[in-house]
């Protein structure tokens, strides 16, 4: 399992496929090329997330998300040929060294080719009279006990086309992963599914060309979704398995007391008792959808706070008791077919009672349920047109307790590859959307429909180049409130100022911090962040005339309170008012440029434009001296900033002091 996705190399198959015409086999495959058992075993290594990605899109999604990863592994793993098939095999139909350039590799052809027949034998039922394929059965191995393997979850898109594949047949689904994955032509196409067993190339290539979207579909074949080795996991029903080892016990025990008794004289009078089933009754009151909790619409008026408690029921399919009973049912027992993805430190179990509905409703192609138990913000989303099967559902988690008016003014109601959609509260009067990287243009106005539900947006989450940054201004008629997404269900508010006293980000001294800190903001991305604070804590005239420099520091809390992220930046003279400041330290965990310890000391190695070095070094306005020391170099100040000559690659330590004489160590 890996933290990111692997994006897949470039197509390794380019090239003619050519037909032996007595065997009809590829020429270009293990068997008649004479692939053996080290050139296989080079392609597997070098293409295993290629390989697992087209089996995990090939095989029938009947089998479940789980069982699918376990099986995409398994079919690669079990596509070594058995022993060194090279020598005893005949020779290829075109030479070897005749073959043209960018025919690809034989081995990756050979390791394909079984792993594209597996999967299709896997999509086959089970006959009678037919002698069974190892792929129709469970994997033995891998396996992993007591925990739930699935793809991470992607966005409204990847949902819609994971269900244009499942009405297709195997052979469809194979045909279009060839397509858009290898880049085979139709010819190429027809010979590889035949070699693979298909019966009807011809009528797989139309149910592949029957993909409504084929280019966006293309290009969501290599999201996260797909990616059968980035993985997340989760626990099996701990409450179903719990009861079930339970009974287990319970069983063996009695079936050993029966035993007992059927053999002592007159033992078979007496008879076990089953002990009764019970649920757990708070369970069964939060799967029942006419007691969920449903706020006036004018609550939020009348209260004395707030936050998520005050939301009232929105959306057009908020009477939908079908929906919403899916919906229950997923969050008390998702089953295995059912995404579930939480921010760090969120639990995601059952809710101890009925929770509060905040909204339900269509959001693009997705029917979406939001949910509020106190503690957990919930999305529950299916694709539209589901009958109610959990297969094509997805569950997020995310912790809010002790948000406040700022913290509740929005939540992510949808999600795809590049856009989000955010559901605003109900005191929320205007919306906006901001460009972070230029504080002088003015915010575009954004569109709302009657339930809060704003239009698509851009996210700034998946861009690979930071050329913009999308902030949301929330205004409720006195405040100003800007958030912006973090990849997660509660954008997280961005504000300006020292610790104690953090501000709006509203005048142009901190519009013009936040564009240049703006695109570090990956840095805290997926990790349940809450709040990020900007403080320019001191300002430094840079030597020999080289302009004045700024020293930020950039605070990221968290909804669970630990975790957080702190990172200093060195912002020096720049063309661009967006260009990004240096990160010269981080840290984690740390009370520094916190409430607790509102003082922060860090330094760089900076050369000025004449060629000399020197290192610089800020703290905040607490400090009285600060002194550089090591590495050849010494020198010192009075007050909070100093520059001292240095040379190239130098590594000095720094020192600060307070009035009292308490010693401020640089943030690492």
């Amino acid at each position: 399992m890996r933290p990111h996705d692997l994006v897949p190399s470039p197509d390794p198959t380019a090239g003619p496929v050519t037909t032996d015409a007595r065997t009809g086999t590829e020429a270009g495959s293990g068997i008649l090329a004479g692939v053996g058992v080290g050139q296989a075993e080079a392609a597997v290594v070098e293409h295993y997330p290629r390989l697992v990605r087209m089996a995990y899109l090939v095989l029938p999604p009947s089998l479940g998300q789980g069982r699918r990863v376990l099986t995409a592994h398994a079919v690669v793993q079990r596509s070594l040929p058995r022993g060194d098939t090279a020598a005893a095999l005949p020779a290829p139909a075109v030479p070897r060294a005749r073959r043209p350039e960018g025919a690809g590799d034989p081995g990756y052809r050979y390791v394909r080719d079984r792993v594209l027949r597996q999967a299709l034998d896997a999509s086959q039922p089970l006959r009678r009279w037919a002698l069974p394929r190892r792929a129709q059965f469970p994997p033995l191995l891998p396996h992993v006990w007591g925990l739930r393997v699935f793809p991470r979850s992607g966005g409204a898109d990847e949902l819609a086309l994971d269900q244009r594949l499942s009405a297709l047949s195997g052979p469809g689904r194979a045909a279009y992963v060839l397509r858009h994955l290898e880049k085979l032509s139709d010819h190429d196409l027809r010979q590889v599914l035949t070699a693979a067993g298909a019966a009807d190339p011809d009528s797989a290539l139309a149910e592949a060309d029957g993909v409504a979207d084929g280019r966006r579909g293309a290009e969501l074949l290599h999201s996260s979704e797909f990616d059968a080795c980035s993985l997340q996991v989760r626990p099996t029903d701990l409450m179903r398995r719990r009861r079930h080892t339970r009974a287990a016990v319970v069983a063996a025990a009695a079936l050993a007391v029966c035993g007992t008794l059927l053999l002592l004289p007159g033992g078979g009078n007496d008879g076990a008792q089953d002990a009764p089933y019970t649920r757990d009754p708070a369970v069964e009151a939060a799967l029942d959808p006419d007691r969920l909790v449903r706020v006036a619409p004018t609550a939020w008026r009348e209260s004395s706070r707030r936050d998520f408690s005050v939301w009232s029921a929105r959306g057009s399919l908020s009477a939908d008791r079908a929906l919403l009973r899916r919906a229950l049912t997923a969050w008390a027992g998702p089953e295995e077919a059912v995404r579930v993805t939480s921010t760090p430190g969120t639990p995601s179990g059952p809710p101890m009672g009925p929770p509060q509905l905040l909204f339900a409703g269509e959001v693009g192609v997705a029917r979406v349920v939001v949910l509020h138990d106190g503690l957990r913000i919930v999305r529950y989303a299916e694709t539209t047109g589901t009958p109610g099967a959990a297969r094509d559902a997805s569950l997020d988690f995310a912790r809010t307790d002790g948000a406040d008016a700022a913290g509740s003014g929005a939540l992510v109601a949808g999600r795809s590859r590049d856009h989000v959609r955010y559901l605003t509260a109900p005191w929320v009067r205007d919306v906006s959307v901001r460009d972070l990287l230029d504080p002088a243009e003015r915010p575009r106005p954004v569109r709302r429909d009657a339930n809060g539900l704003t239009e698509r947006l851009p996210s700034p989450v998946q861009q690979r180049a930071c050329r913009a940054w999308q902030g949301l201004e929330l205004t409720d008629g006195s405040t100003l409130t800007l958030v912006t997404d973090l990849g997660e269900l509660t954008p997280a508010q961005l504000t300006y100022g020292p610790p104690g006293a953090p501000q709006d980000v509203t005048g142009a001294a901190a519009r013009a911090s936040w564009a240049r800190t703006a695109c570090l903001l990956p840095g805290v991305r997926a990790h349940g962040v809450r709040s990020v604070n900007s403080w320019q804590y001191a300002r430094q005239r840079l030597p020999e005339a080289n302009g004045t420099a700024g020293w930020v520091c950039t605070r990221a809390e968290t909804w669970r309170g630990t975790g957080s992220r702190v990172m200093a930046q060195f912002q020096a003279p720049a063309a661009r008012p967006g260009a990004a400041g240096t990160v010269v330290a981080r840290a984690e965990d740390s009370p520094a440029c916190g409430v607790r310890e509102p003082r922060v000391l860090a330094g760089v190695l900076w050369q000025s434009r004449a060629g000399q070095w020197y290192v610089l070094a800020a703290g905040s306005g607490q400090l009285v001296s600060v002194t550089v020391a090591g590495g050849g170099v010494e020198g010192g100040a009075t007050g909070h900033v100093v520059a001292v000559r240095s040379r190239e690659g130098s590594r000095p330590e720094l020192k600060g002091l307070l009035a009292d004489g308490t010693r401020v160590r640089p943030l690492r």
